[in-house]
């Protein structure tokens, strides 16, 4: 009998033969072993992930605001100063980072 390229030791062994099947393990899908148990994926706020990011020092970087219209009112200054991206405050990135769990590294 050949032999398949991903075939064990013993030779292939079909999902049937195994004995496995589909079990119920609730809210996380199928386990791995009886004694695995998986955490369920956490969700990411659609709107944080557009939003932030993080830096290479790790703290959460953001982009400003208040540029897109009405320019003629807003002062030349205030305008140079909203180009490029900031950092945020430590007790905001905490809150941002609740919406993020996967932005946290």
């Amino acid at each position: 009998m050949p032999r398949l390229a991903f075939a064990w030791r013993r030779g292939y062994i079909a999902r049937l033969e195994m004995g496995g099947g589909r079990r119920c393990t609730g809210v996380s899908g199928r386990r791995k072993r009886d004694t695995d148990i998986e955490m369920p994926k956490l969700k990411t706020k659609s709107g944080a992930k557009k939003r932030f990011g993080r830096t290479a020092t790790g703290k959460v970087k953001r982009n400003w605001g208040h540029k897109r219209h009405l320019l003629i009112n807003k002062s030349k200054q205030g305008k140079r100063l909203r180009r490029g991206t900031t950092t945020l405050e430590k007790g905001d990135a905490k809150l941002v980072l609740t919406y993020t769990p996967y932005l946290r590294g």
